[in-house]
C-alpha cells in the first residue's frame, strides 16, 4: 500500500479564461512520445515536452544518451498559448534541450520535488512540486482543474534508485461549484508496482487512461512497462478508455506498439483502447452526469 496522506500544495494563478467554457467536449492532440497537448474546459496542457528531431539525442543520465527515431509532430514554436505542463519526471525524453531553451519560464510546471529542483536551476521559477498523493489547483473562469500525484517507480527494486523520481498525474476536470465532471489519468513512466492498486479504490471511475509504454530498457533492464504490463495496468485501474503514448520514439524502446495491441486483442479490451499515430486528435466528451 501507498502512503495515504494528501497533500495540497498552493493553487495556480491562471489568466481569465471563459466565464463559462466548454465542458461538454476536449481533446488529446499527441505530438510524440509523452508529449501530448490536453484541452478542455477552456484549458490547455501540455505534458512531457521534448521537440527534437529524428536522429538527434537526449542525455538520460550518467553520461548516456538516447537517439530519437521520430519527428514530433509540432515544433515547439507552433504551440498554442499552454495554461501549464505536467511532467513526469526530469530525463532528457521527457524535457529536453530544446524545452529547456524556448519554453516560457514562467509557466507552471506540476511535477516531482526532484525535477522541480533541477527546473529552478535551469531557470524555471513556477514549478510546482507534488510528493505522491499530493494535490494542486488550477483554476481558469468557471472552470477548476485538480491535479493529483500518482505512484510510479521508474525501474525495478534498486535500480529505481539511480533512477530519476517520476509521478503519474490524475486530472479531475470540473467547474468551481460542482464535482469533476472528466477524470484523466497518466501513468508516467513507472512499472506496474502494487501501490498502483491504490489509483482504483481512490478513484474507481477514471474516463482516460494515457499509458507510457515502450518496454524501455537501460543496461538490459527494463525501466518502463511493455505491452503485457500495459494491459496489467489496464485490468488494474479500469479505465473506460486507454491510449497508449511513449512507444517508438527513442532507441531505448524494445517493446514497439504492435506487441501491445496484439495484447490488447488477446485479452478482449480492444473495444477500449484508441490508437493515435502522431499528429492526430482525440475528441472526447464529457459524461452527462458528473463522475463519482
Amino acid at each position: 500500500m501507498g502512503q495515504t496522506r494528501e497533500v495540497y500544495a498552493s493553487a495556480i494563478a491562471l489568466h481569465p479564461g471563459q466565464a463559462s467554457p466548454d465542458m461538454a467536449t476536449g481533446s488529446i492532440f499527441f505530438i510524440g512520445n509523452a508529449t501530448v497537448l490536453i484541452r478542455y474546459a477552456g484549458l490547455t496542457i501540455l505534458t512531457d515536452p521534448t521537440f527534437i528531431h529524428k536522429h538527434e539525442q537526449v542525455s538520460i543520465g550518467y553520461g548516456m544518451h538516447s537517439t530519437r527515431l521520430t519527428d514530433p509532430a509540432l515544433d515547439i514554436r507552433d504551440l498554442p498559448p499552454l495554461d501549464l505542463v505536467l511532467l513526469s519526471h526530469f530525463h532528457g525524453d521527457h524535457f529536453d534541450q530544446v524545452a529547456e531553451r524556448e519554453l516560457d519560464k514562467g509557466l507552471p510546471i506540476v511535477t516531482t520535488p526532484e525535477a522541480a529542483k533541477e527546473l529552478g536551476q535551469r531557470g524555471f521559477g513556477n514549478a510546482r512540486p507534488l510528493e505522491t498523493w499530493g494535490t494542486i489547483t488550477a483554476e481558469k473562469g468557471d472552470a477548476r482543474l485538480r491535479i493529483t500525484a500518482m505512484p510510479g517507480r521508474h525501474g525495478p527494486p534498486l535500480a529505481d534508485l539511480v533512477l530519476p523520481e517520476v509521478m503519474g498525474s490524475l486530472l479531475e476536470f470540473g467547474s468551481r461549484s460542482g464535482a469533476p465532471l472528466f477524470r484523466v489519468y497518466i501513468t508516467g513512466d513507472t512499472l506496474v508496482i502494487d501501490d498502483l492498486k491504490d489509483v482504483p479504490r481512490r478513484y474507481p471511475e477514471i474516463d482516460l487512461a494515457l499509458l507510457h509504454l515502450g518496454g524501455t530498457r537501460v543496461l538490459g533492464i527494463m525501466v518502463t512497462m511493455d505491452a503485457q504490463q500495459g494491459v496489467e495496468l489496464m485490468r488494474i485501474v479500469n479505465p473506460r478508455r486507454a491510449i497508449p503514448i511513449h512507444y517508438n520514439d527513442y532507441d531505448v524502446f524494445q517493446s514497439p506498439l504492435s506487441d501491445f495491441q496484439r495484447e490488447v486483442t488477446a485479452a478482449a479490451l480492444h473495444e477500449r483502447v484508441h490508437y493515435l499515430r502522431h499528429g492526430e486528435t482525440y475528441a472526447f466528451n464529457a459524461p452527462p452526469s458528473p463522475c463519482s
